[in-house]
């Protein structure tokens, strides 16, 4: 499936109904359009089954909470409604797209408590998020943007607003010819990509940021888990940006993203090596068994 996203082929669960793709509207005085006030989740279906399909409706719905909204939905009907929406388009592999958000109603102002929640799950047939990086490493930039103190925003929710200097640091890194951006947190410590958490490699050792002002991703505690369970070492902890030079390996993860290699981050230059490899092909069979 190509073309813009407004327009195709296929069926779009919304508010409880299956609607056709190019009629999934909302009015231009959308809250959410105004305000961020929105909420999503990026999942993958392989084979015909969504992997970490509840924990990512769980997190909806806690991000929603964060947020001061409520979905109108329980984990067991928006499960219901993913599967529903793969059903009608005809996919066992696709990339599902839950979102929820204030609507349009009698308030259009800050406040918006007489406003309806909303709720859409879309999806779409998706390959390898960063291309052929899944081979060769991808290339990234280091962002001037840094995520915020979590005193700032609740940095525990998958929300729409947070993903605005995300957008503004991809585009600058593709400016570059890189595929993304690494970004600091508000101490100068390092962070995470725009839409993935990352991993490095030192002396068969594994360290990652300690995730206190971003999101902990799913994906990312399952490799953490995977780590564990081949006897390696995690260290989760607040990593300086001058210890890049020092790790021999890295990886992103994500739910697009999947297991990514990193072949460099601005000055620094990583190797793919065993261990990279090893957590992607695992990944993969994991998602899939």
């Amino acid at each position: 499936m190509d073309g813009a996203y407004d327009d195709r082929d296929g069926k779009i669960w919304m508010d409880g109904e299956m609607v056709e793709w190019r009629d999934a509207k909302v009015h231009i005085l959308t809250h959410a359009l105004h305000y961020a006030s929105s909420v999503f989740e990026g999942e993958r279906c392989y084979n015909g089954k969504i992997f970490k399909g509840v924990e990512h409706s769980e997190r909806l719905r806690k991000s929603a909470q964060l947020l001061d909204m409520e979905v109108p939905y329980s984990v067991e009907e928006i499960e219901a409604a993913k599967y529903a929406m793969l059903e009608a388009n005809g996919w066992k592999d696709a990339y599902v797209r839950a979102v929820a958000w204030r609507g349009a109603g009698e308030d259009m102002g800050v406040s918006a408590r007489k406003n309806p929640v909303r709720m859409a799950i879309a999806g779409w047939e998706w390959g390898n998020y960063y291309g052929d990086a899944k081979m060769k490493g991808a290339k990234l930039d280091i962002s001037k943007w840094r995520r915020p103190d979590p005193h700032t925003i609740p940095s525990a929710a998958k929300a729409a607003g947070l993903y605005m200097i995300c957008t503004m640091s991809k585009h600058a890194a593709e400016a570059k010819g890189c595929s993304d951006a690494l970004m600091m947190d508000y101490r100068g410590y390092v962070a995470e990509a725009t839409g993935a958490n990352v991993f490095f490699v030192k002396n068969g050792e594994v360290h990652t940021p300690l995730p206190d002002c971003f999101l902990n991703g799913i994906t990312r505690q399952t490799v953490i888990a995977m780590l564990k369970e081949k006897g390696i070492t995690v260290h989760e902890r607040h990593i300086e940006p001058v210890e890049l030079a020092g790790f021999e390996q890295c990886w992103l993860t994500g739910t697009a993203a999947e297991v990514t290699p990193v072949g460099q981050i601005g000055d620094f230059h990583f190797e793919v090596g065993a261990l990279t490899r090893d957590i992607a092909e695992s990944y993969e069979k994991l998602v899939r068994a």
